[in-house]
């Protein structure tokens, strides 16, 4: 599998959250297709950045292509993209994953009992079937231990659903949500339209 190079990240934000869905996230024998992103940007309030640079966003604002994480609630790893040129502040959030590889190391993570849909049906769930914690944070995504991935070729191209974002209270209007249209990896509440595409499937 080829990494995503440098240029992919220095982009949009919003370029990039929509083409990362497809995509795969790899971390040692554990990997997973991106089927839900975020796009957040300094500009907008619910983004950390918003803030300026402080040593908690420093990671943010640095070189597109390294891995943000942070803690949420206390409680959960979440792991981002940072992209557009440095000094910029944005950064993708992934939101879900269907599960590729490493399967049964996943629901030794998070419960031998689950659905393959909820093993990474939610960001600090799919971070936690990978094993990503918060001393990834600042590594590089072009050579470092997670790995973000070209495609697997031999899957049908993903067709997109966009949406507000949600779990926020600022900026939550703006449709920054993207997500395969009809999969069942997708994190609750699906986007307008989904039900309706998996009914159909």
């Amino acid at each position: 599998m080829t990494r995503l190079d440098r240029a992919f990240y220095d982009r949009p934000v919003l370029e990039v959250a929509r083409d990362l869905v497809g995509c795969v996230v790899r971390h040692g024998p554990t990997a997973g297709v991106i089927v839900e992103t975020e796009a957040y940007h300094h500009s907008e309030p619910a983004s950390h950045a918003y803030v300026g640079v402080t040593s908690r966003t420093a990671t943010l604002y640095g070189p597109p292509g390294n891995a943000y994480v942070y803690r949420s609630y206390g409680i959960h790893a979440l792991l981002n993209a940072v992209c557009e040129p440095e000094g910029e502040g944005a950064a993708v959030l992934i939101r879900a994953l269907e599960p590729l590889d490493g399967v049964g190391e996943m629901r030794a993570r998070r419960g031998v009992h689950l659905r393959l849909e909820e093993l990474c049906s939610g960001p600090g769930k799919l971070t936690q079937a990978l094993g990503i914690g918060l001393e990834l944070n600042g590594t590089s995504l072009l050579d470092g231990p997670v790995a973000f991935e070209e495609p697997v070729r031999a899957r049908p191209p993903v067709e997109i659903a966009v949406g507000p974002r949600i779990g926020i209270t600022k900026a939550a209007d703006l449709p920054w949500r993207f997500c395969a249209l009809g999969s069942r990896h997708v994190s609750r509440p699906w986007p307008p339209g989904h039900r309706d595409s998996l009914a159909a499937a």
